[in-house]
């Protein structure tokens, strides 16, 4: 019998990340694909995994790891599309029937977020955390959660990047960005938040400037906020922003500053971290989304 061949997909605003795996540690072929218009982007990701299947063989499942929101209630009907998201042209698209109709065989369906928590729950940095949480931070701001090995559904999924901050006192008069929310965490925070505020990255402004301090607050209050209603073990932080030199530690600092110690007096150096499979969460999350459908 052959090993099971396994389509990846991590499907972000920006690219999507394609990956053919036998295991998490055999990852056959990964490529990428910019993420324009569904019909273009869902075209050149089937003639990827076309091309791969006439090397490999047949696939035994597809795991896909999607930017959101997503419709995971396997009773809907629109199981497996992307709903309202502000990306112009992808609401409704059908991302898991795409893929599972091309290839007949099941596909698994998550958000990034969610996907990569469970890849950092099999592999990474939450091995053996009962309670975990992986949050991004970039484009946009996503966090997924997971409790007892299973990634947190419900009437939809979590969508932590839209949580109200108590305002910085020194960010008064900026409205946000969001277009739903306007100064929601992710309206505040994200990659083109800051842009929007101060004309550059993060990482591209003095060590000493405001921002720093400012953006810090609002990520920590979001894990201040995951330590009173989920009490994880581990909260991986994750995406292009975090690649700030020192925000890890000023965000870390501030959460701590904020509980108050109310949650006890938890190492938030060991509670707060990057992810342990790096810029590999998400596909590997794919991988796992895929490695699940086929069970």
């Amino acid at each position: 019998m052959s090993e099971p061949l396994f389509g990846c997909i991590e499907a972000g605003g920006t690219k999507f990340v394609l990956g053919v795996a036998r295991a998490h540690d055999r990852v056959l072929r990964t490529h990428r694909v910019p993420t324009t218009g569904p019909r273009e982007t869902i075209d050149a990701a089937l003639a990827f995994f076309d091309e791969a299947a006439r090397e490999w063989g047949a696939y035994t499942a597809f795991g896909i790891a999607s930017f959101g929101p997503v419709d995971l209630d396997r009773r809907s009907l629109d199981w497996g599309r992307i709903t309202d998201t502000p990306k112009p042209g992808w609401s409704g698209t059908d991302l898991a029937g795409a893929f599972g109709a091309a290839f007949d065989c099941p596909v698994g369906f998550d958000t990034d977020v969610n996907g990569a928590a469970l890849a950092e729950h099999l592999w990474g940095a939450c091995v053996g955390a009962d309670v975990a949480t992986y949050v991004t931070v970039g484009t946009g701001i996503g966090g997924g959660a997971l409790v007892e090995e299973r990634p947190l559904h419900g009437a939809r999924h979590p969508e932590m990047g839209h949580v109200y901050p108590r305002r910085h006192a020194d960010d008064r008069d900026f409205a946000g960005i969001c277009p739903f929310h306007g100064d929601c965490l992710e309206g505040l925070a994200s990659g083109p938040a800051i842009q929007a505020r101060w004309g550059c990255s993060l990482s591209d402004l003095p060590s000493g400037h405001e921002a720093h301090a400012i953006i810090a607050s609002y990520l920590a209050q979001l894990f201040v906020t995951q330590q009173a209603l989920l009490s994880p073990r581990r909260i991986v932080l994750g995406g292009g922003v975090m690649a700030t030199p020192g925000l890890i530690e000023r965000v870390r600092d501030e959460a701590a500053r904020l509980a108050g110690g109310y949650f006890g007096t938890p190492d938030y150096a060991a509670l707060v971290v990057p992810p342990g499979l790096g810029d590999r969460a998400g596909l590997l999350g794919a991988l796992a989304l895929a490695q699940r459908a086929a069970r």
